[in-house]
Order: C-alpha cells, then structure tokens, then sequence
C-alpha cells in the first residue's frame, strides 16, 4: 500500500548437546564441546545483571530438566543474555521483526515474563517450549544479535547471546530453515546455502511440495451433513485403544501447526467456533492434559477424557470459523501405523476454495433514469446503465507495496475480474487504468487523475490496494479492511457494503472500517467513494492468500456484489448530493 516490502522468513538451528532436533542440523558443529586445553571461557555477569527468576515445577511423565532463568549484563546499547544449557538439551534461534525465539526441546521452559533485561532485550517472555528476547529492532540473519556456546570453569554449558544494533554475527555455521515462500531478493539468500532446507515443523510433518498452504478445513473429506461447521473422518485399520500423546506443535512465523498422533480405527470431529477449535476423538484413551501460551497463534491447549475417548480444545488467539482461521488434513504414518492429523492455525487463514460457475455471477442489476450531462452508455432515451469507476491502484513505475506478490499486478488482477462480473449483470465499468501503467509521474497529479474520472452521472468510486507493514511488525497485519472519507454524504454507507460483502466471500480476518481524512482519491472524489484494502503482502500467511487465484476470485466476487448491492439500494451519487472535490494530498 505505501511502502516496498520485502519479507523473510527464516530460523537458524543451532546444535545443543544431544539428539531430537540436532539430528537435522549441519555435521559441522559450530560450538566447542569440551574445556579447551588452555584457558577456559568464562562467563563474568556484573553488578548490573539481571535474572529472571522461576520456582522448579516437577511434572510426571515431563521432563525434570529446566532451561530459562537467563542471566545479563548490559554493556552501552549491547545486552548479553547467558542461558545454562542442561544435558541432552537442543534448541532452535529464530531471529524475527521483533526479537530472537529460543525453541527448546529435550528441557522444560520454565515460565517467566519480566520487562526489561537491558537496554537492547525490552522484555523476556518464556513458557510453552520456547522463550523470546524482545527487541527495539528487527533482527535480521546476521545483524543485531549473536550467539555462542563456552564451558565454564564448573564444566557447565552455556548459550551466550549479544544483542545490539550493533551486534552481528548470527549464528556462525548454522543452517537456515524455512517454511514459508520468500520473496525473490530473499531466496537468493537461502539459495546460497547448500545444505538441504527442512521446514520449522514437528519431525515429518511436512507441508505440501512448492510451501503451498494445506486445502481450506471444508475440503477435508468426511464431512458431517447432519452438522455442516464440523469435520468428521476415521483413520482406516483395526481399533485399539491406544493412549494419545501431548499434540507436537511446530512454530512458524504467523502460524502455528498441532498434530495429533491418531491409531487405526480412532476417528475425529473438529469443530470451529469464536475460542478456537474442538476435537472430539474416538477409539483411544484421551488422558487430561494440557499447555498454556503454547504459541501466539495457541493460547492453550487441554484435553479431557470422555467416554469412549476424549477431546482435545485448542484456545486460539482469534475466531476460527468453518472457513477461516485453520486448516486441516490427514497425514498418512511416517512410520510405523500411526496417522497424523494436523492442523495449521493462524488468524490470516481464509478462504481458498474454488467458486462454482453458479457462483461467479452478480445477479443483474437494473438500469437507472438519465440525468442531465449524463455521459454513459444508453439504454434508451430515459435509461442508462449506471456507471462506476475502479481504481487499480498504483501502476507503472509505482509498484506499491512488493513482497511475495507484487500490489500494482495484484491490484490490476482483481479489478479485470470485477469488471468482467459487473459488466455481465449491466453496469457500466470505468477502470482508471486496465494495463502496467500510471495516470501521471507525478504521484499527486496521478491521484487527482484518478478521483477526476468520477465526472456527473457517476454513481459510485471504488479503489483497490493491498496493505503492507513495515518489517519490524509484519506479523501484526492481516485480513481485510474499507476506508471512507467524509467526501460524500454516502461514502461511509458504501464502505460497510464492501466490506461486509468481502468478508462474507473471503472468510478474511475482519478488520472493519476505517476513516481517513487525507486519502486524495476519496477526498477529490465527487460520488461515494471506497477504498479496500484485501490483504497484507507483508504477512507470511496473509501474503499467500494474496498468491491464489481462488481467492483473488472471492475478492473480486465480494467487491461486486458489494457494488451492486450499493447500486440496487441507493447507495450513490445523484444530482442533488454530487460535490466538488475537496483538496487532499495524499494516498
């Protein structure tokens, strides 16, 4: 929408002492394993140290090791945080947008939130398996933060980690791990390591070739008619009644997966619903268990016995719906005779499916009486089809926002499709541009332009965009969002129209509507006027919804009807509402 935005999303795996996830890692081993012959690291934590303190929980059937209670130290604007690292623990560095995620594996993370460890670590939150080192910056592969291994003079291990705008290094040695589709600046990057790229999912449960994301929920099959908004299926074989173990959750950027480990014979029901999801099992023994801030997409997870099984609830961060919000499939073994059933969640999840071709129609929409200076296509001498301009934003040497897709061709992309749909059912179409190109070099004069093309006898403006956030809160923006301006009595009656009618179609996240007062294509627009923003380009989820076709097409279905819905009752210009354009300067 405003900004170029180039987005990536990688994890660096670091080796600890043990197996688990440090059998994927590089042969290389980037950290020293025993004291040196000569001097010995030694790690000095000053007056100024910081520690997060925790009391030590003793679980059964849990691991007893613990890792967490970080000590540190500012030095200028560099903090260091030192990690004890336990025997047999291995862990995972992510650095993000806004900070560093220590995954662990092989140790109980031990829950802890504190505000400050220094000046370059804003807060430190521990708990679910992992533990993340907030910063003011975002951290990238190699800047702002570094990490090593020493021994002590005790023999004890240590994870050592700078922080600081500073501060770069990374992770010597390490390999990247990726789940999510880069832009191409960014695969130039991963493509400079040789090494094979595994994704930052539990062991074996890989996402589709290509990094497509999994089918939307309704496309998994054995669905229930007699309850439409859940999904059934049974795991072929024999029953047995096996004990099913805590969910394995991999963590990506913007989503998160749980699989569940399900025996022959035992069969599923997920349900959607506003506090996430339920999943009634059968055909195995459900014990009571369960996790809290697991991840952000996760805010819990329990399970409870019921008779003949049990469920399993997942406390999601945002509603999920039927289409919207997860995705679901059944995964065959890796090994041995146990299915897999994993499901993805993220807020930026929407509706991927394909439309019928009784779908892709607006219903017609009737013609309206001419007006004086009245300049479009007449049906008769009294009636004319009515007629509404869109706006494909940017174009020609202005891309727009750029990431996985790129806005101007996004943008193009959805306004042909509405056209073509709003044609059919009668209206008359004005794009502002339907090629690669701008109105003007001139970003002012080519946003006047544009407004200038809702002449007399128009009836309504729409224009497209894609948002995108700055790297440092990428992760923050999804879904769909209307912005209106006090341009026309009827501007803000509109909005609501498209954005309901979009929401309905995509399942997008919603993000309502929002009222600008600077937006130079509303603001010098004479009729009703809207802009949408479909997507975020800059979220790692949000951004390959903005990469289908399927939902391109739901989109563009939803700002037509949104369109015509606004044509059928009124919602537009006439002679005694139309206004002069009113100054403005930006968008």
């Amino acid at each position: 929408m405003k900004l170029p935005v180039i987005l990536l999303s990688s994890a660096l795996l670091l080796a600890g002492a043990g197996s688990g996830l440090a059998q994927t890692a590089a042969p290389t081993d980037p950290f020293q394993r025993a004291a040196p012959a000569a001097s010995t690291p030694r790690v000095s934590v000053g007056a100024q140290s910081a520690s997060v303190p925790a009391a030590p929980i003793t679980l059964p059937g849990v691991q007893n090791a613990t890792f967490g209670s970080p000590r540190a130290s500012s030095q200028g604007s560099a903090t260091r945080v030192v990690f004890d690292l336990p025997a047999g623990v291995t862990y995972s560095l992510t650095p993000t947008f806004t900070g560093l995620r220590v995954d662990v594996q092989g140790a109980r993370v031990q829950p802890a939130v504190t505000a400050r460890l220094g000046s370059s670590v804003t807060e430190y939150r521990a708990g679910g398996g992992q533990a993340t080192l907030f910063t003011p910056f975002p951290l990238s592969l190699t800047d702002g933060w570094k990490a090593q291994e020493a021994t002590l003079a005790t023999g004890s291990r240590v994870l050592i980690i700078d922080i600081g705008a500073g501060v770069t290094g990374g992770a010597p040695g390490s390999r990247v791990l990726t789940s999510a589709p880069v832009t191409a600046a960014a695969q130039a990057v991963l493509n400079a390591s040789s090494a094979p790229l595994p994704v930052t999912l539990p062991p074996g449960d890989t996402v589709q070739p290509g990094g497509k994301v999994l089918p939307p929920a309704p496309a998994l099959p054995g669905s229930d008619t007699a309850r439409p908004s859940a999904l059934t299926g049974r795991v072929p074989g024999t029953p047995r009644s096996d004990l099913l173990a805590p969910p394995r959750l991999g963590k990506s950027p913007g989503q998160t997966r749980v699989v569940l480990d399900l025996p022959p014979g035992a069969t599923y029901r997920i349900t959607p619903g506003p506090s996430g999801l339920s999943i009634e099992l059968t055909g195995l023994n459900v014990p009571a268990q369960g996790e809290r801030n697991a991840s952000p997409e996760l805010r819990e997870w329990r399970s409870e016995a019921r008779a003949g099984g049990g469920v399993v609830t997942l406390l999601t961060a945002a509603p999920t719906t039927e289409r919207s919000g997860w995705r679901a499939q059944l995964l065959p073994p890796a090994s041995g005779d146990l299915y897999r059933l994993a499901i993805d969640l993220s807020p930026a999840m929407a509706d991927l499916t394909p439309l019928s071709p009784a779908e892709r129609v607006v219903a017609a929409v009737p013609p309206v009486p001419a007006t004086r200076g009245t300049a479009i296509l007449a049906l008769s001498a009294s009636y004319v089809r009515p007629r509404v301009v869109i706006d494909p934003g940017h174009g020609g040497r202005d891309p727009g926002a750029v990431g996985l897709v790129t806005e101007k061709v996004v943008n193009l992309d959805i306004a042909l499709r509405v056209r073509d749909l709003l044609t059919a059912a009668g209206v008359d179409v004005v794009l502002t541009r339907d090629s690669d190109r701008e109105l003007s070099a001139d970003k002012n004069t080519d946003l006047k332009l544009r407004a200038a093309l809702s002449t007399p006898g128009t009836a309504l403006f729409v224009s497209i965009h894609v948002n995108a956030l700055e790297a440092v809160s990428a992760l923050r923006g999804y879904g769909i969002e209307t912005w209106w301006n006090p341009n026309h009595p009827r501007s803000s009656a509109l909005a609501a129209l498209l954005q309901n009618n979009l929401i309905g179609q995509t399942g997008a996240f919603n993000r309502g509507l929002k009222n600008s007062q600077s937006l130079s294509v509303l603001r010098n627009s004479r009729v009703p006027a809207a802009l949408v923003e479909v997507g975020y380009l800059s979220h790692p989820v949000d951004s390959q919804n903005l990469k289908e076709s399927h939902y391109i097409d739901r989109v563009a279905l939803g700002i037509a009807q949104g369109i015509r819905e606004a044509l059928v009752s009124g919602v537009t210009a006439d002679t005694g509402t139309e206004r002069a354009p009113l100054a403005g300067t930006s968008r």
